[in-house]
């Protein structure tokens, strides 16, 4: 199948190269020319404008856009839905909010277009992994675009089959799903990395428990090896995780400092709403937050107030 992507960085461009080395081909388009060209040297077909590149496309056309969620994506999918004809795809595989999938989703089938919202896990290692794809929208659109999924799934390999699941889609055992209608796959990919919050506050914060004990010269590296050898916490994270650890120049000349996304957020605002405790996903943010220096105020209102009735020393900012 073609498929046409708009976005190359780190996970557009190595999408459009598992495709092409699984046979099928693709148009590209960014709006830097030399991630356009790099591909082209690949086999891609190169765009130098959206126009073109829609043009270049084979109906029914198929443009994922690969993209940051905001503004440039809302504007690239506008954009689309203006160039594009009935019967035409567009998908959005970065990190969308929902309901913003939920809105575009109606406003495109009032073109006569169709909406597909993918969340995409796996990162730079996606190209030779594959993706983990969670995917919202029109059933008999999802099936259309299928061999695409598959080409870029994880396939099986040598996880063991779940027992007594005959009849049940066998994409999910591939590594993606077709979750539900528009606004589902981001919905699910939003709660993904709700927990991936989690999970990463959980590790670091054991293995700093575990960092420096005054009792123990602790090998964390290789803890983390053990772990992966059958342990209930071992995962592709802790692996990760553990290839890092033994590198003590990486670690200290790392700044102590987490960004966030909005899928943390969105996650958390979903559990204020709807009244459902989410505590560890909550608590995740937070620190994130405190790592960017957000609890710096509220630090230094404490030391005095520790000052003004313990008479506690109080720590001064170096120079």
């Amino acid at each position: 199948m073609q498929l046409g992507m708009i976005g190359l960085g780190r996970m557009g461009g190595n999408i459009v190269r598992r495709l092409m080395k699984r046979g099928h081909s693709a148009v590209v388009y960014d709006k830097d020319p030399k991630a356009v060209a790099a591909l082209a040297t690949e086999g891609a077909v190169a765009a130098a404008t959206l126009e073109e590149f829609v043009a270049k496309l084979e109906r029914p056309r198929t443009a994922w856009v690969m993209l940051p969620a905001g503004k440039i994506t809302e504007a690239t999918v506008e954009t689309l839905a203006k160039l594009m004809q009935a019967d035409d795809v567009v998908i959005d595989g970065g990190n969308s909010f929902w309901q913003d999938d939920v809105r575009r989703g109606k406003a495109l089938r009032e073109r006569g277009l169709y909406y597909v919202d993918v969340g995409t896990s796996g990162g730079i290692w996606g190209i030779e992994r594959g993706y983990c794809m969670m995917i919202g929208g029109d059933k008999k659109v999802v099936d259309r675009l299928d061999p695409i999924f598959a080409a870029l799934a994880p396939g099986i390999g040598d996880i063991p089959r779940t027992e007594g699941r005959d009849g049940r889609d066998p994409r999910i055992e591939q590594g993606y799903i077709h979750a539900g209608p528009t606004g589902a796959g981001h919905f699910v990919k939003m709660i993904h990395n709700g927990i991936e919050y989690g999970l990463m506050q959980a590790y670091a914060e054991g293995f700093a428990l575990m960092q420096g004990h005054p009792d123990f010269d602790l090998d964390l590296e290789a803890i983390a090896g053990t772990w992966l050898q059958g342990s209930v916490v071992r995962s592709w994270l802790l692996e990760l995780t553990r290839d890092f650890l033994g590198d003590a120049k990486s670690l200290s000349e790392t700044a102590p400092v987490v960004a966030d996304s909005g899928e943390g957020r969105w996650t958390a605002q979903e559990a204020i709403d709807r009244g459902i405790p989410a505590p560890v996903i909550s608590a995740a943010l937070m620190q994130r937050f405190a790592s960017q220096g957000r609890d710096d105020f509220s630090a230094r209102v404490l030391a005095l107030m520790r000052n003004r009735f313990g008479g506690h020393a109080i720590p001064k900012e170096k120079p």
